[in-house]
């Protein structure tokens, strides 16, 4: 594949919802080194966030890496914010939860999708969800500019939420399985990688290793157990306010309850096996065999 046969992504929609706006990226100024991390909520972003942050700064435990990697497309995202991505000298990694047909594409940039079995993705989104102070709803209802119903809190029950999730595909956030799907069709571009949250899980060092020879970061073999370090669960959660957004201050408990557990499987003692065989058909009807196997994360 040289770039002259390649047929790059378009966009082709816009998405709005309490949580995004998808035309922030139709006036963004990209660079030719820029990083975008795309992911469904919940499968690893804020992670492979702070992997980024690391590689690009060798292991530097000062590093904000909420504040030095905003979400992009997030509608209630301070201008402020964004303008500020102009004034960083360093490579920029910015975040996005969009699918790729609502994103504008850039073939010189690199791309790196995240993705995560949807039944571990619900159990971690209903923490989020569940733990969400006023102030987050408040932000996210009542911010001029919303399209579409207000985020309501959720059921009592996280098999409910599961239930609800599945009949409406991903309510009450965005589409689940497109997200999926439109990223896995651009898996073989060359500035494109995609991992999967169970490879960080399985072999965190050489996932590393793996991300950063993608992007061309040399790694300086003295800082790269620092690196590692940083990048474990262990770490994350008790340096969570440089690395949940806006410090953890939208959640019961603050950041240390947005670094959550960072575990899978919690779904099998509630799912039963007809429920499980029903997401298992639904993956392969919406994704195709090759994906939906790719999704349970068994196997890379």
């Amino acid at each position: 594949m040289t770039e002259a046969t390649i047929t790059w992504p378009t966009k082709s929609r816009d998405i709005h919802n309490h949580h995004m706006n998808s035309t922030v990226w139709d006036h963004f100024k990209m660079r030719d080194d820029d990083i975008v991390l795309a992911t469904y909520a919940k499968s690893g972003t804020t992670w492979t966030q702070q992997i980024l942050a690391q590689l690009i700064f060798n292991g530097n435990p000062t590093v904000d890496t909420a504040v030095a990697s905003p979400w992009v497309d997030l509608r209630i995202m301070p201008p402020e914010a964004i303008a500020a991505l102009e004034q960083q000298k360093h490579r920029r990694f910015l975040k996005t939860h969009l699918p790729l047909d609502a994103l504008v594409f850039s073939p010189k940039a690199k791309y790196i999708y995240v993705g995560r079995d949807g039944r571990d993705v619900v159990w971690s989104m209903y923490n989020h969800h569940s733990n969400a102070n006023q102030v987050w709803y408040g932000a996210l209802n009542d911010t001029p500019g919303r399209v579409g119903p207000p985020i309501e809190p959720p059921p009592a029950s996280v098999h409910e939420y599961y239930r609800d999730w599945m009949a409406k595909d991903g309510f009450p956030f965005w589409p689940y399985w497109e997200n999926v799907r439109t990223w896995w069709s651009a898996r073989n571009l060359p500035n494109v990688k995609l991992i999967h949250f169970n490879d960080l899980k399985r072999d965190l060092p050489g996932s590393i290793r793996g991300i950063a020879q993608f992007l061309e970061i040399p790694i300086d073999e003295q800082s790269f157990p620092i690196i590692v370090e940083h990048c474990t669960f262990e770490y994350m959660k008790s340096h969570a306010e440089t690395v949940a957004p806006l410090g953890g201050i939208l959640w019961e408990g603050g950041a240390k309850t947005f670094i959550n557990k960072g575990t899978n499987g919690r779904w099998i003692d509630t799912l039963s096996p007809e429920e499980c065989m029903e997401y298992e058909d639904r993956a392969i009807e919406e994704l195709g065999p090759e994906c939906a196997a790719w999704l349970t994360g068994k196997s890379s």
